[in-house]
């Protein structure tokens, strides 16, 4: 009997197995752990200053009024702003290219024609990227460059005309300016124009037109403590993981931040300066202009690298360079130590590929007045030299001198006249040295 059931046992057996191992299933799937809550990773805010809008970073550092026999000149950012500020409110139209083969003569002409505002810029400025800030009514801009603009008021029965001139190519546009409002339009330009100091034309043939003070000017000499941007968090915000990071000390005054990316970040502690590369981002390509500028300052922007007040003053497209100078109340720093004063960038394929600027703050401990010769003393010490050619001078204008106390940890801005030849700036010692100044220049 037990072997006439054994095939009956063994099939309710391998049933039971069956019907065990779907449950087993079943409560497998269904089965939530009682897990603890995860605590939430906390965000790093690597932010390490405020952003900055296009018309905070691209700023004339003068500005010229000519009137029908008179020459007014001013740097001061109260009035540069108001000036701005008006701007702001236009709407361009009937932009259309005037020329593209001017010589600085021919510049010149345009420049020195009455009834008109000159805002000079340091660099060569995109229009496509200036729209940001005077809006332009047109769905092709050019990608041209200017580094003087021009409001131009002569024709009173007619509305104004803007005009976008380069020193350095030749090319010349000019637009009409809808206004809002034609009162605010006098109030602030053609009021403020006539508010600055007197100026003189200096006469020089073909040269580049030229003007300077009539009279000595007084600029604040400033003395500030040099406070610390800690490095961490440069290294924070330009490393994809910073917690892969190694730190090196390489030199006395050299730490050296490295990761398996090859991206590298040098740390001078004695100047303050840092250095970030990364290799792999090199392009050899020549850049478009209003990409380039406009790339680089989004690469500051993201990571709030504006610690002070840092204007665009140079772009070289063919080597990917763009630099951002330090100033102060609306003059620009100069300084021997490349680095210490400015912000360069060299951009990649489509990332930084090296970053160089300071990593300190100017905060202010002391102040003073100091008076420095008028325009037309310099002029007349630089056309005695016998170190270089007059005619040569593209621009002069004041600034500040950076010095550096190692011992107290101060810096010191020095008011001084400097005059710019071939995209380099020097600066002018009324002692007669006989290098006629120090060359604070481009690469």
């Amino acid at each position: 009997m037990g072997v006439k059931y054994i095939e009956t046992i063994k099939s309710i057996i391998l049933l039971l197995l069956v019907l065990l191992s779907v449950m087993f299933t079943f409560t497998i799937w269904t089965f939530t752990p009682n897990y603890e809550p995860m605590e939430q990773l906390q965000t790093v805010d690597i932010s390490i200053a405020e952003k900055k809008t296009i018309d905070e970073i691209i700023k004339p550092y003068k500005v010229i009024t000519n009137l029908k026999d008179q020459v007014l000149g001013s740097v001061d950012s109260g009035k540069i702003n108001t000036i701005l500020s008006e701007m702001g409110t236009w709407n361009l139209t009937n932009l259309q290219r005037v020329n593209q083969d001017m010589t600085k003569l021919d510049i010149s002409q345009v420049l020195r024609q009455p009834s008109q505002m000159i805002l000079y810029f340091q660099g060569e400025v995109p229009i496509l990227v200036y729209d940001n800030v005077l809006l332009i009514d047109d769905t092709s801009i050019p990608e041209d460059t200017f580094n003087r603009l021009v409001i131009d008021w002569s024709q009173s029965t007619q509305l104004p005309t803007v005009h976008f001139l380069s020193e350095t190519s030749g090319i010349h546009y000019q637009a009409q300016v809808s206004l809002p409002n034609r009162s605010s339009f006098l109030r602030n330009i053609v009021d403020v124009g006539q508010s600055f100091a007197e100026y003189a034309e200096i006469d020089r043939g073909n040269a580049p037109f030229l003007a300077v003070s009539k009279d000595p000017v007084t600029i604040k000499r400033y003395t500030y403590y040099q406070e610390e941007v800690n490095p961490i968090q440069f290294r924070n915000a330009l490393f994809s993981d910073p917690s892969a990071v190694r730190r090196n000390q390489t030199d006395t005054n050299i730490e050296e931040y490295v990761d398996d990316h090859r991206a590298r970040m040098d740390v001078n502690t004695k100047n303050k300066t840092l250095t970030y590369v990364m290799p792999v981002a090199e392009s050899q390509e020549i850049a478009i202009p209003s990409e380039l500028l406009v790339n680089t300052i989004d690469f500051i922007n993201e990571h709030g690298g504006w610690t002070d007040d840092f204007r665009y003053a140079y772009m070289n497209p063919i080597s990917r360079y763009v630099k951002f100078q330090l100033y102060v109340d609306g003059l620009p720093v100069y300084s021997d130590q490349s680095g210490t004063n400015e912000i360069i960038e060299y951009w990649g394929e489509s990332q930084i590929y090296t970053y160089i600027r300071p990593y300190y703050k100017l905060v202010n401990f002391e102040t003073v007045d100091e008076e420095l010769p008028s325009g037309l003393d310099v002029v007349e010490a630089l056309k005695e030299s016998d170190e270089l050619d007059f005619d040569l001078i593209d621009e002069i204008s004041t600034g500040y001198y950076l010095i550096h106390d190692e011992n107290s940890r101060l810096l010191i801005l020095q008011p001084c006249w400097y005059y710019l030849i071939k995209d380099n700036w020097f600066r002018f010692i009324p002692d007669g040295s006989s290098e006629g100044g120090d060359r604070v220049g481009l690469e």
